[in-house]
């Protein structure tokens, strides 16, 4: 076990994400078939004997609450320490939990960070997939000796995003605010571990200062300050999620093996909350070409680069082509779509016809007969 303490923003500061976050936050996005995107941030720590968690939650949290219970899955629920889910509290500054910023978010929880009995913070939104070994990333901060080590990659993502420019040991000597495209330095995936005491310095001074962006005025002052950061560079898949393009694009990148490897690795499993379903049933006149389908489904359509998830149904004669279609969702006979993102428990008809495009996949509310 390291001396560490797992800190998950699951607020709503990422808003891109539009219809899909209607009724649940980011952290709680279904992805890869079967799993939550905060189950990445719980494994990770998991895997590194990590078991005290607090997960920072604001609005429309249902459905994060009903994923995570009371944390088992994760070896979390415990007597003492162990998972606790921070709901908006009354700070004044925040309003009424109604977080515009991270910094906002973690000064509504000031004082729960100040009651942390580990030294140290991993700081990681809950819309970030990458399985990370702490253990090894930990071991790097501490070797290092610098007040904030920041996870990068080496890749550019898509969109926009910070990146530490970094001398010849992995210091940052830059910080690149909201960059996109190829450019100097390496993007940050706002995965981060510092001391308890530094992130409460952070914090103290962006309040004094009535500063509200975590990079521009919290990690960018530290170092204006002569705080160090050092760069963690993580070589497998990764991606924070921040709008619907790029939850589409990276659940297609699951169809890919090797990053369903990276991300995937038999090392460090991935933990998710159980559901007891039968195995997949195909019909005699089913096609299915490069898809992820889940256990509990029903298919007898035409399937092709597809991601399916638990408990869908597909019925004869459907056509689906590059979509994701989350549980419990019914596509009648004959039906064609093509770039469909389907939120759950979703019913189209028989020979209803939908289509999206690569760069702007049509989203299906959750709930829909259409």
């Amino acid at each position: 076990m390291v001396d560490l303490h797992g800190l998950i923003l699951a607020d709503r500061t990422e808003t891109g994400l539009n219809e899909l976050v209607a009724c649940r936050t980011s952290a709680s996005l279904p992805f890869a078939g079967r799993y939550r995107l905060i189950d990445f941030a719980l494994s990770s720590l998991q895997n590194a004997g990590v078991h005290d968690v607090g997960v920072i939650m604001q609005q429309d949290y249902q459905s994060l609450l009903d994923h995570i219970g009371s944390g088992k899955e994760w070896d979390m629920s415990r007597k003492r320490g162990g998972l606790r889910l921070l709901p908006p509290f009354g700070r004044q500054s925040a309003g009424r939990g109604d977080y515009v910023s991270v910094i906002d978010a973690l000064l509504a929880v000031e004082g729960y960070i100040r009651d942390i009995k580990q030294d140290y913070i991993y700081l990681v939104r809950g819309s970030l997939a990458v399985n990370l070994d702490l253990t090894a990333v930990m071991a790097a901060h501490l070797k290092s000796g610098a007040d904030v080590t920041a996870v990068c990659t080496p890749n550019t993502p898509e969109g926009t995003h910070h990146r530490f420019v970094t001398d010849e040991n992995g210091r940052a000597t830059q910080l690149l605010f909201r960059r996109s495209g190829p450019g100097p330095g390496y993007a940050a995936l706002e995965a981060y571990i510092m001391s308890r005491d530094t992130l409460l310095d952070l914090l103290e001074r962006c309040d004094s200062a009535m500063n509200r962006r975590f990079h521009r005025d919290g990690l960018g002052g530290l170092m204006e300050a002569g705080g160090t950061i050092n760069v963690y560079m993580h070589e497998g898949y990764a991606v924070n999620i921040a709008d619907v393009t790029g939850y589409y694009e990276a659940s297609m990148d699951m169809l890919d093996a090797k990053n369903r490897r990276e991300l995937f690795p038999e090392d460090r499993p991935v933990h998710t909350k159980g559901r007891a379903d039968v195995s997949t049933y195909y019909g005699d006149g089913a096609v299915v070409k490069n898809c992820l389908v889940a256990d509990g489904c029903f298919i007898e359509g035409e399937l092709e680069n597809c991601v399916i998830f638990r408990g869908v149904r597909i019925e004869q004669g459907a056509v689906l082509k590059n979509c994701i279609i989350m549980q419990d969702t019914i596509i009648g006979l004959g039906a064609t779509l093509n770039y469909i993102i389907s939120d759950k428990d979703v019913t189209v008809d028989g020979g209803v016809t939908l289509a999206g495009s690569p760069k702007l996949p049509l989203v299906v509310p959750k709930g829909s007969k259409i």
